[in-house]
C-alpha cells in the first residue's frame, strides 16, 4: 500500500506540474516539461556563461566572422517549413504559444538567446529569433559581431541551415553547450545563403547584415540555382549599390552575370557596377578574362553604356596580344547584340579580326556566332561569309548538334545569306540545297502581339482597303515584316502587290522592350538593326515603331495621328 500510495502521489504531482504556467521572461524561465516525444528536453538556462548583455552588447568569442551566420538563412524553405510542428498535440501547441510569447517579449540579445536554453525551439521559432536579431542589426540596435559567435546562435543557424553536423576542431560531435562550444564549426557549404527562402519576405531583412563579398556570393548562388525572388533581389541590389566598399573586376563580372542569368535588371546597381569597372580598369594590366566577362554580361543584359564599352574595348585593343580567339568571339557577340561600334573598332579589326579564322575555334557554333556578329557590325568579309554559307559547314553544324539545330542558328544563317548579296566576294550556296531545313516558324511574344495589333488597328483606320496592306509577311531573311504598304507622293495608298515607280514601299516593324537596348543610350539591339538594314537593301523604307513611342493604352485617334505623321515624314523625305 505504501508503494502504491507513493506512486499515486507522484503521478498526481506530475499531472499538476503540467498545469503550471511558465514565465514569459527568458531570464527567469526554468523548465518546460517533456511531452514524451523526444522533441522537448528539460534544460536549466545557463546564464552564467559568456552571453550578450542586457543592452545587446557582448563579449565575443575569438576568431574571424563565422560564415554560418549567413547560412542561418539558407533553408527557411517556405511558409510550410515554418509550420512543420503545426500537427503536434494540444500540449505542444500550448508550449509553442508560451515560447512565442517569450520571443516577442524579449528586449535584449541575452533574453532572445536564452530562449534556446529553455527548450529546443522548432524551425519556426528559430526563424523568429534570427529575424529579430537581423532586424536589430540592420537598424544598428545591436552589432552582428556581438552574437555571431555565441554557441546558442550557432545552434539556431544549424537548425535553419541544415548544412551539416556540428563538430569540434578535433572532429568529435558536440551538443553546442559545453566548454568547447567556441571551437565548434559547421561542416558544409560556407554560404548557402537565403537560397531556400525565396518566397519569404523575412529573407530580405537579413541581407543588410551580410558583408559585400557575402552578398555577391548570395547573388551568384541564386543565379546558379535559378531562384528568382524579386523581394530578395531588390534587397540585394539596394544593399550592394549603397555599400561603401569598392567592387573589383571579378566581382563586377560575377554580379552582372548573375543579374543576366536571373533576368533581373536594376539601373542603379548596374550603374554602380559600371562606375567601379571604370575605376578598376586602370589597375588591371594582364587579366583579359574579367574584362571579357563584364562585356559578355553587359551584352546579355542589353545594357548599352557607350563610355564603359569604349573603355573596355580600348583596354582590349591596347592588350590585343592577350586576347584569345574565343574571347574575341565573345567581345564581338556582345558588341553586335548591343549594336555598338567602339572608338577602338579600327584597331580591333586590324589586330584581331583580320587574323581570326574558322580553324581558331573548336566548335562550329562559335565560328557561326563570330561571323554573324561581324555581319551585324558591318565589317564581315566575303571569305568569312562564304565559310559558313555552304553545305559542308551546315553538315558540321548539324553533326555537333546531333541533327537538331536551334531556331536561332537557322535565323543567323538566313541573316547572313541575305547580307551576302551585298558583300563583295561572298558566295552563298546554302539556300539552294537546304532552304526547307532552314525554315523557322515565327511566333511573336504576347507583349509584341498586343503592340502589333494596336498598330494594325491604327493602320486600318488610315488604309481600310485590304488590297493596300500586307500583314505578317514572312521573309527568307530570318524575320517577318509586321505590315507593308505603298504610298504615293500625296501620301495616298497604292495596291501593295504591284510595282510603282513613283511609290514608296514602306515596311512597318514594331519593336517592343526586348528589341531594345537599355541603359544611358537606348537604341535598337543588333538583331533588329540588321533586319532594318537588310530590308533597306531590298528597297524598302523601314518605319520602326518602338514601344516607348507607341502605346496601346493611347486612344485610337492618337495612334492614327502617330502613323500619319510618320508616313508624311517619309514621303516628304523622298521628294
Amino acid at each position: 500500500m505504501i508503494n502504491l500510495r507513493c506512486i499515486g502521489r507522484s503521478f498526481r504531482y506530475c499531472l499538476n506540474a503540467r498545469t503550471y504556467s511558465i514565465s514569459t521572461s527568458a531570464a527567469t524561465a526554468k523548465a518546460i516539461a517533456a511531452d514524451g516525444n523526444g522533441d522537448r528536453i528539460k534544460v536549466q538556462p545557463k546564464l552564467s556563461r559568456n552571453t550578450p548583455g542586457s543592452n545587446g552588447s557582448a563579449v565575443v568569442a575569438g576568431g574571424s566572422k563565422n560564415p554560418i551566420v549567413a547560412a542561418a538563412f539558407a533553408s527557411l524553405r517556405s511558409d510550410e517549413n515554418g509550420r512543420e510542428d503545426g500537427a503536434a498535440g494540444g500540449s505542444d501547441a500550448k508550449q509553442d504559444v508560451q515560447i512565442d510569447e517569450m520571443i516577442m517579449k524579449a528586449n535584449t540579445v541575452a533574453e532572445l538567446l536564452a530562449v534556446s536554453d529553455v527548450t529546443k525551439v522548432n524551425r519556426k521559432q528559430a526563424l523568429k529569433i534570427v529575424s529579430i536579431l537581423a532586424e536589430w542589426s540592420s537598424i544598428k540596435k545591436v552589432n552582428l559581431s556581438d552574437f555571431e559567435n555565441d554557441s546558442r546562435f550557432v545552434e539556431l543557424c544549424s537548425l535553419l541551415g541544415r548544412t551539416g553536423t556540428q563538430r569540434t576542431a578535433g572532429g568529435a560531435r558536440t551538443n553546442g553547450g559545453g566548454p568547447s562550444a567556441k571551437s565548434t564549426e559547421l561542416q558544409g557549404d560556407d554560404l548557402q545563403t537565403v537560397l531556400g527562402i525565396t518566397a519569404n519576405d523575412e529573407a530580405a531583412k537579413l541581407i543588410a547584415g551580410l558583408t559585400l563579398p557575402q552578398m555577391i556570393k548570395v547573388m551568384s548562388s541564386l543565379a546558379a540555382k535559378k531562384k528568382r525572388s524579386i523581394p530578395l533581389l531588390r534587397s540585394l541590389s539596394f544593399n550592394i549599390a549603397s555599400s561603401p566598399g569598392q567592387l573589383n573586376l571579378k566581382e563586377c563580372g560575377d554580379l552582372l552575370y548573375a543579374m543576366a542569368c536571373l533576368n533581373f535588371r536594376d539601373v542603379v546597381l548596374t550603374g554602380r557596377i559600371c562606375a567601379d569597372v571604370d575605376r578598376e580598369l586602370s589597375k588591371n594590366t594582364d587579366k583579359m578574362a574579367p574584362i571579357v566577362s563584364v562585356l559578355t554580361s553587359l551584352g546579355m543584359l542589353r545594357y548599352r553604356d557607350g563610355a564603359v564599352l569604349d573603355n573596355l574595348c580600348g583596354w582590349i585593343a591596347a592588350h590585343h596580344e592577350l586576347c584569345k580567339p574565343t574571347q574575341l568571339g565573345s567581345l564581338l557577340l556582345s558588341l553586335a547584340t548591343l549594336n555598338y561600334e567602339p572608338i577602338s573598332m579600327d584597331t580591333i579589326k586590324a589586330k584581331l579580326v583580320a587574323n581570326v579564322s574558322e580553324n581558331d575555334f573548336i566548335r562550329s557554333t562559335d565560328w557561326l556566332n563570330t561571323v554573324w556578329s561581324l555581319t551585324i557590325l558591318n565589317c564581315v568579309s566575303g571569305e568569312q561569309l562564304s565559310s559558313v554559307l555552304n553545305a559542308d559547314f551546315f553538315r558540321r553544324l548539324q553533326d555537333e548538334r546531333r541533327g537538331n539545330l536551334q531556331p536561332s542558328m537557322k535565323i543567323k544563317l538566313l541573316n547572313m545569306a541575305a547580307a551576302a548579296k551585298r558583300v563583295p566576294g561572298a558566295k552563298e550556296s546554302l539556300l539552294a540545297t537546304h532552304r526547307a531545313e532552314l525554315f523557322v516558324p515565327f511566333e511573336p511574344s504576347k507583349d509584341k502581339r498586343v503592340l502589333v495589333t494596336g498598330m494594325l488597328d491604327a493602320l486600318k483606320s488610315l488604309i481600310p482597303s485590304e488590297s493596300m496592306v500586307k500583314i505578317s509577311q514572312t521573309t527568307t531573311m530570318g524575320f517577318t515584316i509586321d505590315a507593308e504598304c505603298v504610298l504615293d507622293k500625296k501620301c495616298l495608298p497604292l495596291p501593295v502587290d504591284k510595282e510603282h515607280e513613283q511609290g514608296t514601299r514602306i515596311a512597318l516593324l514594331v519593336h517592343d522592350y526586348h528589341d531594345m537596348c537599355q541603359g544611358p543610350h537606348v537604341a535598337l539591339n543588333g538583331i533588329q538593326a540588321l533586319n532594318m538594314r537588310l530590308l533597306e537593301q531590298e528597297g524598302y523604307t523601314v518605319l520602326s515603331i518602338p514601344y516607348n513611342e507607341f502605346s496601346t493604352s493611347d486612344k485610337l485617334l492618337k495612334r492614327v495621328e502617330y502613323l500619319q505623321k510618320k508616313f508624311k515624314s517619309i514621303v516628304t523625305s523622298k521628294q
